[in-house]
């Protein structure tokens, strides 16, 4: 998963990687602020924020590919809540779907992301020619994936990070100890809920 860095020397086709990288935004110079750990999204606003369905986002929980680390739906009627990090991998997932990365390569890709610390993940560019995933942490790494292979691109999780803190800056989060689910709050669930049991009755 982890690439191998070699320092090159600055040939013309390293140069033009290089550039190409800045072009994209893969050269690790994005700085981010801290996610609030106390706080979870119910499974339409993490769905919003990464840009997924909620058919998507129902079948990787079940799957266990990105489960909601907040809280977990447990029997009729509880709410999935995920983390800020959960909708960052969510996102990641979706983009790597997009480009034609098998599901096989994406798990393996995802449970390496799980091993790192929060604030690790801003630091880490996946790239990908559409059959494997390679995580770089350098921006040698980066210019060395893309002086390799002309179908090679990448996504810059710091970059991913700053789209997802937009998107959830607009959409309603609450706090983790707030287990109880009272649909008055949110009243677009208990809508939800009204036409799954019209669906259902």
């Amino acid at each position: 998963m982890a690439v191998s860095s070699g320092e090159g020397k600055a040939t013309p086709e390293r140069r033009m990687a290089s550039q190409r990288a800045g072009e994209q935004g893969l050269l690790f110079d994005t700085q981010v602020s801290a996610p609030p750990e106390d706080v979870g999204y119910r499974g339409p606003t993490a769905c919003a924020a990464a840009g997924i369905t909620y058919r998507q986002l129902d079948y990787w929980a079940r799957t266990k590919l990105v489960e909601p680390s907040v809280r977990s739906a447990q029997g009729s009627g509880s709410q999935r809540l995920y983390s800020f990090r959960d909708i960052l991998v969510l996102k990641v997932v979706k983009r790597l779907l997009d480009t034609g990365v098998s599901l096989q390569q994406i798990r393996t890709a995802v449970s390496h992301l799980r091993d790192r610390g929060v604030r690790d993940l801003a630091q880490i560019t996946l790239m990908s020619d559409g059959v494997s995933v390679y995580e770089c942490t350098s921006a040698d790494e980066v210019v060395d994936l893309l002086q390799g292979g002309q179908g090679v691109f990448g996504i810059a999780l710091g970059r991913v990070w700053q789209e997802v803190e937009g998107s959830l800056a607009e959409l309603p989060g609450e706090r983790a100890e707030a287990v109880g689910d009272d649909s008055s709050e949110h009243p677009h669930d208990e809508l939800a809920n009204r036409r799954r049991a019209r669906r259902t009755g």
